[in-house]
């Protein structure tokens, strides 16, 4: 059985390709020009150049597929030009799903973001049915990645035989970019975080994350999403698992939000007139507003996802980054 992998150059995508390596699949991935092949080295992959701005490339790649895998997205907290989210998340996944219909793929897993999901206004952990509106969207990514899944959740009602799931937090090897959550296990490591503002965040082994798109692939029901992700933890205790896995020193200064949301507007600012990211992004400090806590039970029950615990999950992260020169 062959499947097409979309975004397996980056954290996610390229812990799926692997997976289904290892259970035995075909794989073909989707891979732009100019891509970082980092994540493929190694691996016994079909490789074939396309774009999900160019429809007739996609059309050509999903060509004697069963299942394809969509886990490309243009994830970041900032951008020069903010149209290259909605340019990739939303037109390019209607692009794709458009041309799995058409040349009758089987089956589809769209990979969408634990962003997409609502949180209750009176606390608590959102559900796959907890309501959400664009409203809601901090960010670029995150409005873009909503649109996206109900572009989605549309096609399925039409007959697209697609199972949506939502990553809360993945952590793990193969993190080059690296991803937000990636990157601030960086700067931890670097020695670069004297201080913090509390939230809160759902880790999760990109491992397991992988594992769940194949879960989904086989046993999720058509239509519904699933939300893939294992502990919820305050920001504090994800330092505090870092302290005793590097020796560093977790930040003891807890800054409020609102004194340090001027200065993200600040560099804001300053980003889009140097065209450099910012240290201190604005989306991560407005989503800091949130715990971003999340039931992940019918993943478990319906999918049966793996649940490894964080400490291990970031244990692999710190490794792999401290073997690739991160820190």
């Amino acid at each position: 059985m062959k499947s097409l992998v979309t975004g397996a150059t980056g954290f996610v995508g390229g812990a799926v390709a692997r997976a289904l390596l290892r259970a035995g699949n075909e794989v073909r991935v989707l891979t732009r020009s100019d891509a970082d092949l980092q994540n493929l080295e190694g691996l016994q992959v079909e490789r074939v150049a396309g774009d999900l701005r160019d429809p007739a490339s996609l059309k050509q790649a999903l060509q004697g597929c069963r299942h394809l895998y969509h886990v490309a997205a243009h994830y970041a907290l900032w951008a020069k030009e903010p149209s290259i989210f909605y340019d990739v998340n939303v037109a390019g996944t209607k692009n794709l799903m458009e041309a799995a219909r058409e040349v009758g793929t089987e089956r589809i897993v769209y990979c969408s973001t634990i962003g997409a999901i609502g949180l209750p206004p009176d606390g608590g952990p959102g559900t796959e049915e907890t309501a959400v509106s664009l409203a809601q969207m901090a960010g670029h990514y995150k409005r873009s990645k909503y649109l996206a899944e109900q572009e989605v959740l549309r096609l399925a009602k039409e007959g697209l035989p697609v199972v949506i799931v939502n990553p809360s937090a993945p952590v793990g090897e193969g993190d080059v970019k690296p991803t937000p959550t990636g990157q601030m296990i960086v700067e931890f490591m670097k020695g670069r975080m004297p201080a913090y503002i509390e939230t809160g965040m759902n880790i999760v082994d990109v491992d397991d994350v992988a594992e769940g798109h194949l879960l989904a692939m086989q046993k999720g029901r058509l239509g519904e999403r699933y939300i893939l992700g294992c502990k919820n933890l305050l920001l504090r205790e994800v330092f505090e698992i870092l302290s005793t896995l590097t020796g560093i020193k977790a930040p003891s200064l807890k800054l409020p939000r609102l004194a340090v949301l001027p200065l993200a507007y600040a560099n804001h600012w300053l980003s889009n007139l140097t065209g450099r990211p910012p240290r201190i992004p604005l989306e991560g400090v407005k989503m800091a507003k949130y715990k971003m806590h999340y039931d992940c039970s019918k993943a478990i029950r319906e999918l049966g996802i793996p649940q490894t615990p964080p400490d291990v999950a970031l244990g692999k992260a710190v490794r792999w980054f401290r073997a690739h020169g991160y820190a």
